[in-house]
């Protein structure tokens, strides 16, 4: 077994391997951003109902906003767990990183740990997409009735899908 210290080939193709997370991690991070922005807005537009749910008595228009709040509920909450669960494909990535590294200073001893971290990272990126695109249907489904309910309001025509 070569030394791990020894800057052969060898070497350098472990490096090659702890750099092929990274890319992994930009694309997470990416989702991880715009993910925070898409919470942040939710809970945002909640909060307002919110405020207009204690000054509006009961009624049919409260029971709108209460549907409305609850909607913003379910969405973010699905934002959250996509959001925790990138988080933890991130830490996957990491740690598949350093399995790699760890893996070669131990004569190669780790097995499969370093592909199975890789795996779970993405297994969880692909978990957080799918909530992901069930918020973002349930964004679209709540502002599609908004645009119903005005064009109802005013009279016009309704769009036609």
């Amino acid at each position: 077994m070569p030394s791990p210290l020894n800057l052969s080939s060898e070497h350098y193709a472990v490096v090659s391997a702890m750099i092929t997370p990274a890319f992994f991690l930009t694309a997470t991070s990416s989702l991880l951003a715009s993910s925070n922005g898409r919470l942040a807005r939710v809970v945002d537009r909640m909060r307002v109902q919110i405020a207009q749910l204690q000054h509006t008595e009961e009624g049919g228009e409260r029971l709108r906003l209460e549907a409305k709040i609850a909607s913003h509920r379910k969405r973010s909450k699905l934002v959250l767990h996509a959001l925790q669960m990138l988080y933890g494909a991130m830490s996957a990535f990491v740690g598949t990183s350093l399995a790699i590294a760890l893996d070669q200073f131990t004569g190669y001893r780790l097995g499969a740990l370093p592909t199975g971290l890789a795996v779970l990272g993405v297994l969880l990126v692909l978990a957080a997409s799918i909530n992901l695109g069930r918020e973002a249907r349930i964004s679209v489904a709540m502002l599609d009735e908004e645009l119903i309910r005005e064009l109802d309001r005013d009279h016009l025509p309704r769009p036609v899908d």
